[in-house]
């Protein structure tokens, strides 16, 4: 039986059939699951949903009148450190996003050499690969998100190489998301940043073809994930993991992908954290054919990809990243439109954002930094705004500066 009632009701160990709101605005990207995490009952409290239905007959009822619900500790918040205030923030800010630009460069001088390198003959250099990790893990850690904005940035005739550089920040990121040894952190990094080492046997024609592929050319590319096994094979030192993510992150939860149709648990966790983080920078990157969608928007689209990733390793993702990343065009309830700057560790449904026009005017205004997790700040995210319909040309200028210029 389903009730609908207020979230101040809800406990742990009921089932969650669903959260009366648009997603955007609950911080998870889906319902029907049985609250267990004490961290999950004081999110959904946190956010802007008022009322929740529950399924009593797949979880606890309504807690009696003679038995209060326990209410849920919320620390007061901490006063702001010397770095997290807004003239010392936006300068730390620049100082990630300068560095993160120069190893995105350096990233993608190396990953060409290795992909030319395999191209000739020889064997991909892992060992220059897990040096590479090691800095990028550095930078995922130093400023969360950063880098995996910046690289999102590259051009269309980048796209193969960096979307290797892109998947492993993601890998870093979710790895450690998921609670995961930091060493085991790594070489999901190094098993992302090798995934698609089968595109470099790939004919160039076809690999950066500025159209839809043949039913040949299709059937050559999907043979990407085989070659690049084959080859870190008889490079013989590759980890099981790496070997793993290469021949499997087109596989589906559902069991309908490729090459193998493996389903669940029969994918190990490794390549389902880089299916997700495979298809999240495909998407959202400018190809040869097509535009990369709203950082924001993709992640509403590959929520509705029922079967196509395992549930809670995409709920970690969300988590992860945000559900509003950094380069997100969203409306305030001001009516100011804004780009998001950064995640605020605090709440995923309030980052940082650079307002900057104003809808009800329809006039550009002089940007302005705003903390949405402040506890003065009266303004929200509304909605999320697909840019091509506003054609600003400077939206990655405005969250990124300099370091979004080539």
């Amino acid at each position: 039986m389903l009730k609908r009632i207020p979230v101040d009701q809800l406990r742990l160990g009921m089932h969650l059939h669903e959260l009366c709101g648009a997603w955007v605005d609950h911080p998870f990207w889906r319902s029907k699951f049985v609250l267990r995490d004490s961290a999950d009952l004081e999110s959904i409290r946190a956010s802007s949903i008022r009322e929740a239905v529950i399924d009593v007959d797949l979880g606890l009822d309504v807690a009696p009148a003679a038995a209060p619900v326990a209410a849920v500790a919320v620390p007061p918040p901490a006063a702001p450190a010397a770095a997290e205030r807004p003239r010392e923030r936006t300068q730390a800010r620049a100082q990630h996003l300068a560095h993160a630009r120069k190893l995105v460069r350096q990233s993608h001088r190396q990953v060409l050499s290795m992909f030319n390198e395999v191209r000739m003959g020889r064997a991909a250099d892992m060992d220059g690969g897990r040096r590479l990790v090691d800095e990028i893990a550095g930078s995922v850690m130093d400023s969360p998100g950063t880098l995996v904005s910046l690289v999102r940035l590259k051009s269309a005739d980048q796209y193969t190489y960096l979307h290797s550089v892109a998947v492993c920040a993601l890998m870093v990121s979710l790895g450690r998301q998921l609670g995961l040894a930091e060493d085991a952190v790594r070489e999901a990094g190094l098993a992302g940043l090798m995934h698609d080492l089968g595109k470099a046997m790939m004919p160039m024609d076809v690999l950066n073809k500025p159209g839809k592929l043949t039913d040949a050319e299709f059937t050559v590319i999907k043979s990407h994930p085989k070659r690049g096994h084959e080859l870190l094979v008889e490079g013989g030192n590759a980890s099981a993991e790496v070997l793993d993510v290469c021949l499997h992150h087109h596989e589906k939860f559902d069991g309908s992908g490729s090459p193998e149709r493996l389903s669940g648990d029969a994918i190990s966790l490794v390549a389902r954290m880089g299916a997700v983080c495979d298809v999240y920078d495909a998407v959202t990157s400018d190809r040869p054919y097509k535009a990369g969608w709203n950082p924001a928007d993709a992640l509403r689209q590959m929520a509705q990809w029922k079967g196509h990733f395992d549930p809670v390793v995409f709920q970690a993702f969300v988590k992860s990243i945000g559900i509003y990343p950094a380069g997100s065009l969203v409306r305030l309830a001001s009516g100011r439109l804004a780009v998001v700057l950064e995640q605020n560790g605090g709440s995923l449904l309030a980052p940082r954002v650079k307002a900057f026009f104003s809808t009800k005017s329809n006039l550009r205004i002089v940007p302005e930094e705003i903390d949405l997790a402040a506890p003065r700040c009266s303004d929200k995210i509304v909605a999320v705004e697909p840019p091509e319909q506003w054609r600003f040309q400077d939206i990655d200028e405005l969250w990124a500066g300099e370091a979004a210029r080539p």
